[in-house]
């Protein structure tokens, strides 16, 4: 089964010296944490120390306001595809058709609303269901033929991107109408008084503390009711406390510019939702247990054919939404939309913690492994490090993650 990122370290941690404010107490507890949440929180240090070098590197440019609203901008689509891959990931299997079916749903939308003039919200709908039907086929193939995911995928990336020059011509199409185009380049409206600060992203910031803090301090006190392990009370304490620190910079952050950008929500939602289904939702219990040990689930009862069938329609229909994100933001369908965008979410997906053997791995893990490369192309584009070199970089990490589980697996299996 899985090991999720609120796992907790054992009851049984150094608890350090006694006293008030002791200093060396704190830390030893915090090394203790670090090293029994490796896996979990290992991969998230590295984020911040990522962030912190690029800030530092370039001279704060990194943390500019609307150099954060575009680094959000610039990476939703890779966000939201890693989300579905991770759910494939976790399940055993791999999805390399996600970049070409990106582009193929960007060209159908194009086709839609500029060629056919259909009224947007028809086109988003129509287009999700494209989505979803693709990705169903493919699952169709994969779960109940029994044909590996690995060349079912393959095939479905030469398919698609051949179905998109089709409907393209071989041609860039656009623009977009003004409703779609907000949802790749869009804010959150203005409301409220003049405060220097956006109001609407104010009050969503503050909501989403609030949220943070009540499901964390609910699963320490739902952990420890069924007598589980948890977090010693002063890490717990420091833990909410980055939490909060992190939400706020980032809400000062975004009001201080022009807002919560629109794909910013729409992403949150689908954090939030895919959490809890994997989490809390016995779908996603089944697609953990399908991944940890498939006899043992076919064992069990759980319907392995089905599970892995609705895993592929649903990468299908994030796939379209990635699709339509990001058609919108560069406002036309071109026939080479979507290049080594697959490539991108199977990293994120690595990087951010999942096995390649399957039944590992979280949403959130996804979300930190997709910001590690985003961070890392943002601050490399702004220090002017050449496209080879950040190739070079991005493998390096990659590389250096999958290593990080394969070392972590060795040491927690001695």
């Amino acid at each position: 089964m899985s090991t999720d990122v609120t796992d907790k370290i054992p009851a049984s941690a150094p608890p350090g010296r006694s006293g008030s404010g002791s200093g060396e107490g704190l830390l030893q507890l915090m090394l203790a944490g670090l090293r029994a949440n490796m896996r979990q929180y290992g991969m998230l240090l590295a984020l911040g120390l990522i962030v912190l070098l690029f800030a530092i590197w370039t001279d704060g440019d990194l943390l500019l306001p609307h150099n954060v609203s575009n680094l959000v901008l610039q990476n939703a689509y890779v966000l939201i595809l890693a989300i579905g891959m991770m759910l494939v990931i976790i399940a055993g299997h791999i999805d390399l058709s996600v970049g070409s079916l990106t582009a193929f749903v960007g060209a159908f939308a194009a086709l839609l609303t500029v060629q056919h003039h259909v009224p947007w919200p028809i086109a988003v709908v129509l287009c999700l269901l494209a989505g979803a039907a693709a990705g169903a086929a493919q699952g169709f193939f994969i779960a109940y033929l029994g044909i590996p995911s690995f060349i079912v995928t393959l095939a479905g990336m030469l398919i698609f991107r051949g179905f998109t020059e089709i409907l393209l011509k071989g041609q860039t199409l656009g623009p977009f109408p003004d409703g779609l185009q907000k949802m790749g380049n869009g804010f959150l409206p203005e409301v409220g008084p003049n405060t220097n600060y956006h109001n609407l992203t104010l009050l969503l910031g503050l909501v989403l503390i609030v949220a943070v803090v009540w499901q964390e301090v609910q699963d320490r006190r739902r952990q420890q009711e069924f007598a589980l392990e948890v977090l010693p009370g002063r890490l717990f304490l420091l833990k909410l406390v980055a939490l909060v620190a992190a939400v706020l910079t980032l809400t000062l952050l975004l009001a201080s510019y022009k807002g919560a950008p629109i794909v910013l929500i729409i992403l949150g939602v689908l954090v939030v939702a895919y959490t809890y289904v994997m989490r809390n939702a016995v779908f996603g219990r089944h697609i953990y247990a399908i991944g940890g040990n498939l006899p043992a689930a076919k064992l069990s009862g759980i319907k392995d054919k089905k599970v892995t069938f609705y895993v592929f329609l649903n990468m299908g229909a994030l796939a379209a939404l990635a699709g339509l994100a990001i058609a919108a933001r560069l406002n036309a369908a071109s026939p080479k939309a979507g290049l080594n965008y697959e490539l991108e979410a199977i990293a994120s997906s690595f990087i951010g913690g999942a096995s390649m053997s399957g039944g590992v791995g979280t949403v959130l893990g996804a979300i930190i492994g997709g910001l590690v490369l985003g961070v890392l192309n943002n601050g490399m584009n702004l220090l002017s490090v050449g496209t080879d070199w950040q190739q070079v970089i991005k493998g390096f990490a990659l590389l250096a993650a999958v290593g990080f589980d394969v070392w972590n697996k060795r040491k927690s299996g001695s």
